[in-house]
């Protein structure tokens, strides 16, 4: 796992999904007002990191904990960009953002298989629209 968020999650090398996902992967996107579950090959998972960094360029993603159970693996981190591509119909405004997001993995074989993910969006949307 924690390849996975060094490496391909960071953007560092986005095209090494393929080598730590499943053929699929089941993404639940885990938020109050809209939940919602996407199946998302390991291109797919690479084309949304790039569409990350077009909008918030090279970032410095930053693991504040790592921990596992079972076939289960909690990530919390810390991401650090700035915002140079449109973002939820808000223009590039080149300040700093940071994001804190949070995930469990379901790990099946030593392959990603299927997450959880939280992102604080709403400090996100604080951090642009001002």
């Amino acid at each position: 796992m924690s390849e996975f968020l060094r490496v391909v999650r960071s953007g560092a090398d986005p095209s090494r999904a393929g080598h730590l996902m499943a053929p699929v992967v089941t993404a639940h996107q885990v938020q109050a007002e809209d939940p919602a579950v996407v199946n998302r090959t390991p291109q797919q998972y690479a084309e949304h990191v790039q569409e990350m960094i077009d909008a918030y360029g090279t970032f410095d993603l930053r693991v504040d904990e790592l921990f596992g159970s079972g076939d289960k693996v909690y990530a919390r981190w810390t991401q650090h960009g700035h915002h140079i591509g449109q973002v939820n119909g808000i223009a590039p405004t080149g300040r700093p953002v940071v994001q804190v997001t949070s995930a469990v993995y379901r790990v099946v074989d030593g392959l990603i298989c299927e997450y959880w993910i939280q992102i604080d969006r709403w400090g996100l949307h604080a951090q642009l629209a001002t």
